[in-house]
């Protein structure tokens, strides 16, 4: 098989997966992409000004954040996928859970590359400008899968204040409707083959020092309590569904 055949067909493959998979699967949580995006991507306004979640996160984070770091992942994803014109007109959620499908000499830039401009586009969508008070359906759900709502804050927070190095704290949703916690390393997220678990984020919080080092330094603990503040728990409810 020539390699234009064999990227035809892992294409078809994953378009073909995407439709049939059961209901066991992990492949089908999101009926549609939570980011519909394909190549070229571009780099997402933000939802609100640079300034709009301070004193919590000062301007320059966010500007620095928003139009270095992310800008940086979403330029060397098109690098990634210049030559690979078969998996261009693949949703960005679907590439990221099919990895595996995508050519050994490119993979590695789509992890790490196509990783960051999801996980952050997503992360841009998940905090709001004021503060939220969560709704009391959403207080019983959370309440329903860790014990009380203090208690699933309690334990969002240390998992993030306890992920050695860089990366995310997530809230998935897993195949069976159940809620969980998890992290991953890197840019790495729970869409992906190589997660420890997978499901659909519905939650998500950076701790990369570039999220934060600027105003709080090795301060994590503050970051984190200060960007609880600007969760957009309306968003986080409408994904669990």
């Amino acid at each position: 098989m020539d390699r234009r055949t064999f990227l035809a067909s892992a294409v078809a493959w994953l378009i073909g997966t995407r439709l049939s998979a059961g209901p066991g699967s992990t492949e089908l949580l999101i009926d549609e992409p939570l980011i519909p995006q394909t190549y070229p991507y571009r780099l997402p306004d933000l939802p609100y000004p640079y300034e709009a979640l301070e004193p919590a996160i000062d301007r320059q984070t966010m500007q620095v954040h928003h139009q270095g770091h992310h800008g940086g992942y979403v330029s060397n994803l098109n690098k990634a996928l210049e030559e690979l014109p078969s998996f261009q007109t693949v949703y960005l959620d679907d590439l990221l859970r099919q990895l595996n499908r995508i050519p050994t000499a490119q993979r590695t830039m789509v992890r790490n590359h196509g990783g960051g401009h999801w996980n952050h586009t997503f992360f841009w969508s998940i905090l709001s400008p004021t503060t939220q008070e969560p709704s009391a359906n959403l207080q019983r759900r959370i309440s329903e899968a860790f014990g009380s709502w203090t208690a699933f804050r309690g334990q969002f927070l240390d998992t993030a204040l306890k992920l050695f190095g860089s990366g995310w704290t997530w809230l998935i949703l897993t195949s069976d409707g159940k809620l969980q916690i998890t992290t991953t390393p890197n840019q790495d997220n729970p869409l992906m083959p190589v997660a420890e678990a997978q499901g659909k984020p519905v939650l998500a919080i950076d701790v990369w020092e570039h999220a934060y080092y600027l105003k709080y330094q090795n301060r994590r603990v503050e970051y984190l309590s200060a960007i609880w503040q600007h969760i957009n728990w309306q968003r986080v409810e409408a994904l669990i569904g």
